[in-house]
């Protein structure tokens, strides 16, 4: 999630940790240490799929971060035996301090669509539950009220509890985000059977900045897909459009590593575009139906029509704000309790992705 979040969370854990050792200094160095994993940030790669597919690799391993939790409670104790022994530091307690707000970085992320490989080295798909959006004011705001909370009174007493209790919300509401999303995933699966049609994939995504209404996605097994909206407050079918991911373009990048990483860190919700003898691939995963946040040029055809692969760079327009568009997101926050009239998503995909690219999509309402 953001970065703001994640120190939050880690401020609130060694916060109550360690707040009678600490005092407000636990949460100065748990919001510090809350922040780490994220570091990988800094290196900089070749091109952006790399950028996107080794993000949340080693720096988000529980194995790394369990070593380095180790490392960190064996310094900070050494030190703390020998110029504060009164302060009644342990080693266990500090492991268990620096250890949480160290891990819950990376399973916080692995509630949201991007992908966090938690098991790194390990070569497991990386894990993205999509229980909650990267950004969701009602997971950040009671862990900053609780913060400054403590920051003001000292880390005792009242604060303590109200750190306790943000913890507890917070955690609670992920398990709201992975209940919401099954439900929607139901949903989409029930509409879909009964119009018999048989998928091999289903999943939902969280819109922006709430866990009420999500973008449903279901494959088929001829290389279409079904993409949707759902929300807790239907009582009516979903609307919801019939796209072709195109998998025939794919074959212009067989066996190419970066194709093959990109297939591999999305578990292969991807989509194929020609778009001016260009190869556009997008990650269906993240954005709004036609304006997705990762597309990548990743081919072009030559004076004689074949596809040649390129290094990949950017799709024009595809960023992470390209998604919030003020009255996209309008439309989208409306449709969590109201139902008509059905948001546009055959407009936005010939918006987003162009009349070329869209052309195929079929759109339902039933």
């Amino acid at each position: 999630m953001d970065s703001l979040t994640q120190a939050l969370l880690g401020a609130a854990l060694q916060g109550t940790v360690l707040g009678r050792i600490q005092g407000r200094r636990s949460l100065l160095y748990g919001a510090a240490l809350g922040t780490v994993p994220d570091l990988d940030v800094v290196i900089h790669y070749a091109d952006p799929v790399s950028q996107m597919t080794y993000h949340r690799g080693f720096s988000h391993s529980l194995f790394v971060l369990t070593g380095l939790a180790l490392l960190l409670a064996w310094l900070v104790n050494w030190l703390a035996q020998r110029r504060w022994p009164a302060r009644g530091a342990t080693l266990p307690r500090l492991f268990l301090a620096f250890w949480l707000v160290l891990v819950t970085h990376p399973v916080l992320d692995a509630f949201t669509v991007y992908g966090t490989q938690l098991f790194w080295p390990l070569p497991f798909t990386p894990l993205s539950w999509a229980a909650v959006f990267i950004i969701d004011p009602l997971y950040t705001l009671p862990l900053l009220v609780a913060v400054v909370y403590a920051a003001i009174r000292g880390p005792a007493g009242r604060a303590l509890r109200l750190l306790s209790l943000a913890l507890a919300f917070s955690t609670a509401y992920l398990g709201f985000g992975v209940a919401s999303r099954m439900a929607a995933e139901h949903r989409f699966e029930a509409a879909l059977d009964q119009q018999g049609i048989v998928v091999i994939a289903v999943r939902a995504v969280p819109f922006a900045f709430n866990s009420l209404v999500w973008r449903v996605l279901a494959k088929t097994a001829d290389g279409h897909y079904y993409e949707g909206i759902s929300s807790g407050f239907d009582r009516d079918p979903p609307e919801m459009q019939y796209l072709s991911r195109n998998p025939e373009l794919s074959k212009a990048l067989a066996g190419v590593p970066l194709h093959e990483r990109l297939r591999w860190f999305t578990d292969d919700w991807l989509r194929y575009d020609e778009v001016d003898d260009a190869l556009v691939v997008s990650d269906l995963r993240m954005g709004i139906p036609g304006n997705y946040t990762f597309r990548f040029n990743m081919a072009h055809r030559d004076s004689l029509g074949h596809w040649v692969a390129d290094v990949p760079s950017r799709w024009r327009g595809s960023q992470a704000g390209s998604m919030f568009n003020g009255h996209d997101l309008a439309l989208i926050w409306r449709r969590i309790l109201d139902q008509q009239p059905p948001l546009p998503l055959a407009a936005w995909t010939a918006r987003y992705l162009g009349q070329q690219a869209a052309t195929g999509q079929l759109q339902s309402g039933h």
